[in-house]
C-alpha cells in the first residue's frame, strides 16, 4: 500500500450520518486508504435555508472549513456564530455542536476529523 492515496473529483462516495438533514455527504478519505492513517475527510453538501446538523457530540477532532455558502455554527457553550467561505472552525472531541445553512445557496463545507 501506498503512502499516499490521491482522490479525483469523481472518486468519492456517497454516505449518510446519523444527525445530518437536507444534505449530501461525500468522503474522499477514509483511514484505511493509507498504512498507519487515522484521518477521515469528506465533502458535505448542505441545501438551503435549514440543511445541518443536530446539535450532538462525537469523539473525534473535527475541524470544519466553509468553501462556499453561510452557515450558522453552534458550540458546545451555547453560543451561535456565522460561518461564510473562508471561515473554519477547530471542535475538540466529545464537544456537542451543529451547524445550519442559513443561506439562499447550497453552502459547501471541508470536514476533517481524527480520532481522539
Amino acid at each position: 500500500m501506498a503512502g499516499y492515496k490521491i482522490t479525483k473529483k469523481d472518486e468519492y462516495y456517497t454516505y449518510t450520518a446519523p444527525g445530518h438533514s437536507e444534505c449530501k455527504l461525500c468522503r474522499l478519505h477514509d483511514p484505511a486508504d493509507i498504512d498507519g492513517g487515522r484521518m477521515t475527510n469528506g465533502l458535505s453538501h448542505f441545501l438551503p435555508s435549514g440543511g445541518g446538523t443536530e446539535y450532538l457530540s462525537n469523539q473525534m477532532e473535527s475541524l470544519y472549513y466553509i468553501i462556499e455558502g453561510t452557515m450558522l455554527f453552534k458550540g458546545d457553550d451555547g453560543v451561535e456564530t456565522v460561518l461564510n467561505a473562508g471561515d473554519s472552525v477547530h471542535i475538540a472531541p466529545g464537544s456537542t455542536k451543529s451547524v445550519t445553512n442559513i443561506g439562499t445557496t447550497t453552502a459547501q463545507m471541508l470536514v476533517v476529523l481524527l480520532p481522539a
